[in-house]
């Protein structure tokens, strides 16, 4: 079959960008101090080269002395020696006229050299002293300027819900009087709001105030600057887990669930035998912590049949029944002579095993507002009980509709009457104990919806670098391989052209017979041995798609080596065209028909050229866009925008339809309805149409021998079904179904680790370094350098202020390390895996005091990379200032066969 490629930039992009300006920060500097630091280490370097040229001229002068002075028992000889170390070690001797005036007897030339050395390092000496002056100075101006940054009120909204333990705490340390120094307790206040100003200043990672987010669209042009508005809206939400906290209290209840309307699991089906349905487990996350969510796993369980399990879903097919109604159903049918308690048993196992289920109480991913729909829900009951309930929540949801609005102390006192609200709630429905998550709110801070800048500076009509390096992404795909081996297992299990019209059973069969095993290996599984060579994946299959796979990463990896290896030490290490084209020769055929991808970007120049950095890919369609659909949902209309962009992408004869992974679990998997389909596995519901909605029945699997792929069909609609995820929770956080399902979808997780399996250069005093690393004008990889904490420059607790800035500005010097770097310290075997990097500014002492607090042990893995686009380089203006900023942008690349494909429905 001969394929055709078609590749083109998405329009529309998300700006992530920083709360407040980049110039926020530059007030929390000492320059006089970064300049009295220099001059120092200056004066240093220049006074050690002398004394190491005095110190070889004073050596020659030892037989001298022996002559001049014969009758000295060897007097002169040892002070010259001591002199030559301590002129060599950049020290003052202890008595320097003394020594002068013997250097004079010896040699007049020598003594005046020394002289002059010796005053300059008196001068040295002086500029220490004037160190601690200056320092002290802009310590006490660094701090009131900290002090006046925790007014603004985008760093003080977003620590109400970050961290409101430490936005509490806040005060006395704004209280402190010009000159008057911290305490301990003030000082770990201190660092702690440090690096939270610098999120809100230096980082793009959306959350309330401290990232905001914009919605842009590309224009023909090449600029790349772009401009935000001033004013920003914020867009609030209840915590979806305080909703499961609810129905668990409601579900646990005896006499709360009795009026429930109750529903057979969908999905189910039965043989002589048995009764088949996916059961649920949902695991409680972790309250305490400030982002948790409700884990839930899915597995085939199977009913043993009995006449009376039979009538009872007979009577289910037919109608909606609460729970009481069931349970008095059970009775008579037994003429009401079966104890109400054994009937009530009955029941309760069969929910609590998940053949029965309550939808009402479960949040729906596409649901705008979660918790009115919770409040509509319980209405819709028409219980007292219930409706009390709904009150209730219906004056929390009237609290965060004044949030938004609110200052920071309007605020605090707002979640202060909402936790209030919701554990009254909770009482009211008889809880012994309130269990409410740390974080009641989310919010996403809208920075603008019409917001444009020019394609050109970025990926262009052709895609450019970007374009190039996305045929090399699968060598990097964490998910991959598996959906390679999920093909593999098809194919061996029901051969080429074969079909498995029996999807529940081929997923129960994939778990059980390999697939859980196989991950329990390849979690074991390091990339690379002790000698460094590339450790193959697990091939059970001997599948041909694996070895090409090993066969680009060792491509990929050879290349990287070959360049290190011939690496000069200046400049950059260039991936050049030919290096990715034979990486992606051995990938040739891993291809999917249908690639959307995703890609975090920033843009920013250096000596007149532009440079794009690479900071992310993702595989998925929409997924800049899926979280964020709820803050333009009432203007422009998003998520309509994007479906009809989905149905316009979609492959002919296909459509594309969601799996959600079931009732939401986390705020993080909200979003608008984005394709026209869903798929509904075994034990969800959906919201959308009927006629939009694929059941797990409904579908088949087979091999298209042709194109050599798996595909889905619809017997309904009579077309390939293509599986998309929106959702921001890591597909292996889905229950095993979606799960598995998702293996043959466009979605993928390619970190690219360019420097994964190329050795390190030599150590200079404990640190290794990497170069940038380009394919054309694009960054994949910034200039790092490596260590572990013992080599840092840290002194003791006690230590003069002056001496520890200037031991990190001669570190720094010695390293060449820029004035600004973001740093990620973590500790174990797995390095950087879950730690965030941290901004540095090596012009401020209270930078480097918070960096120093990250460090728990001299064994810790210290990775330092440079801020790049660095603050000079910044493309997002408002009227306060330059922002850090990035674009997420789509790409979608098609591949099709020659032959025509069979139309899709409408």
């Amino acid at each position: 079959m001969t394929r055709r490629t078609s590749w083109q930039p998405g329009r529309r992009f998300l700006l992530r960008v920083a709360g407040l300006p980049i110039e926020t920060v530059r007030d929390l500097r000492c320059p006089d101090t970064a300049r009295w630091a220099d001059e120092v280490l200056s004066a240093e370097q220049d006074l050690l080269e002398r004394g190491r040229e005095l110190s070889d001229v004073l050596h020659a002068l030892v037989p001298a002395a022996d002559q001049v002075f014969p009758d000295d028992e060897g007097v002169i000889r040892r002070q010259l020696l001591a002199l030559r170390r301590d002129i060599f070690n950049n020290r003052l001797p202890a008595h320097p006229a003394d020594v002068l005036t013997l250097l004079a007897t010896l040699d007049s030339g020598v003594a005046e050299r020394a002289g002059r050395w010796l005053d300059d390092r008196r001068a040295l000496a002086g500029l220490h002293a004037h160190g601690r002056e200056v320092l002290s100075g802009e310590l006490d101006r660094t701090r009131g300027a900290l002090r006046a940054l925790l007014q603004e009120d985008r760093l003080r909204h977003g620590l109400l819900l970050a961290s409101p333990t430490l936005e509490a705490r806040l005060e006395p340390y704004v209280r402190l009087g010009v000159g008057e120094r911290p305490d301990k307790r003030l000082r770990k206040v201190e660092r702690s709001v440090l690096s939270y100003l610098y999120r809100t200043a230096c980082k793009t990672s959306p959350f309330s105030t401290f990232t905001g987010v914009a919605l842009g669209a590309f224009d023909d042009s090449d600029d790349p600057s772009v401009r935000i508005r001033a004013d920003w809206r914020g867009r609030v939400r209840l915590n979806v887990v305080v909703l499961a906290r609810f129905a668990e209290q409601i579900l646990t209840s005896p006499a709360l669930r009795a009026d429930l309307p109750v529903r057979l699991a969908s999905g189910w089906g039965s043989d002589d035998q048995r009764v088949r349905y996916v059961r649920r487990w949902v695991t409680t996350g972790d309250d305490d912590a400030a982002v948790t969510f409700d884990a839930v796993k899915d597995r085939l369980f199977f009913l043993r049949r009995s006449g009376t399990l039979d009538r009872l879903i007979a009577l289910l097919s037919e109608r909606e029944l609460r729970y009481r109604e069931v349970v008095d159903w059970l009775r008579a049918e037994y003429d009401g002579q079966a104890d109400a308690e054994l009937c009530e048993t009955y029941v309760a196992a069969l929910l609590h095993l998940g053949m029965i289920r309550v939808p009402c109480l479960d949040t729906d991913v596409h649901t705008v507002d979660p918790l009115r729909s919770f409040r509509d829900a319980l209405r819709g009951l028409d219980r007292s009980w219930a409706g009390e309930l709904a009150g209730e929540l219906g004056h929390a949801a009237t609290l965060i509709e004044e949030y938004p609005g609110a200052d920071t102390a309007g605020r605090a006192k707002l979640l202060r009457r909402l936790r209030a609200s919701l554990s009254g709630a909770q009482r009211l429905l008889g809880a012994a104990e309130v269990s409410l998550p740390q974080t009641l709110l989310y919010e996403d801070a809208d920075a603008g919806e019409d917001v444009s800048c020019g394609l050109g500076a970025w990926t262009g009509a052709d895609g450019g670098a970007l374009r190039s390096v996305e045929r090399i992404l699968p060598a990097f795909d964490l998910t991959l391989p598996q959906r390679v081996t999920f093909k593999g297992f098809f194919l061996a299990r029901y051969g080429k052209g074969g079909r498995c019209d029996d999807l529940l059973g081929l997923v129960h069969d994939f778990h059980e017979d390999f697939f859980d095993q196989y991950l329990s290996f390849t979690a074991k599984r390091a990339p690379f041995d002790a000698q460094g060579n590339y450790v193959p994946e697990e091939n059970w299959l001997g599948l041909e798609e694996i070895r090409a796979l090993d066969r680009g990463r060792r491509a990929f990896i050879g290349r990287m080596r070959e360049l290190w290896a011939g690496y000069t030490g200046a400049g950059d290490v260039v991936l050049e065209e030919g290096h990715l084209a034979e990486v992606a020769a051995e990938l040739d055929g891993l291809e999917a028909p249908f690639t959307p991808q995703s890609h975090h970007l920033q843009v920013t120049s250096e000596g007149g050229e532009r440079l794009l950095v690479l900071n992310r890919s993702y595989g998925g369609l929409s997924f800049p866009f899926s979280r964020f659909t709820h803050v333009w949902d009432d203007g422009p209309g998003l998520s309509d925008l994007l479906r009809e962009q989905a149905v316009r992408l979609t492959p002919p004869g296909a459509v594309l339809a969601e799996l959600t992974g079931g009732p939401v679990t986390s705020n993080l998997n909200l979003h608008g309805r984005l394709t026209d389909y869903q798929i509904v596995c075994p034990g969800e519901a959906s919201s959308v149409p009927e006629d939009r909605r694929i059941h797990l029945d409904d579908l088949r699997l087979e091999h298209d021998e042709a194109a050599d792929r798996l595909l889905l069909r619809s017997e309904r609609l009579g077309c390939e079904v293509i599986p998309v995820y929106l959702g921001y929770l890591v597909p292996l956080a889905l229950p095993e179904t979606p799960r598995t399902l998702l293996l043959l979808s466009p979605t993928s997780m390619a970190p690219l680790d360019v420097w994964a399996g190329v050795p390190h250069g030599p150590a200079h005093q404990g640190v290794t370094r990497r170069p940038r690393v380009r394919h054309g004008n694009l960054v994949l990889a910034r200039r790092s350098w490596s260590t572990t904490a013992a080599s840092l420059p840290i002194r003791p607790a006690g230590t003069p202020e002056d001496e520890v800035f200037l031991a990190w500005r001669r570190w720094c010097r010695e390293q060449g390390l820029p004035a600004r770097v973001f740093a990620t310290v973590s500790s174990g075997p797995r390095g950087g895996a879950g730690a965030k990097p941290q901004y540095v500014d090596f012009d401020s002492p209270l930078s480097l005091t918070a960096f120093e607090s990250l460090v728990k042990s001299p064994d810790d893995r210290v990775e330092l990379r440079e801020m790049l686009p660095a603050e000079h380089g910044l493309h997002v203006v408002s009227e306060r200032g330059s922002h850090v900023a990035e674009l997420s942008v789509e790409t979608f690349t098609t591949t099709r066969g020659t032959e025509e494909n069979a139309p899709c429905p409408s």
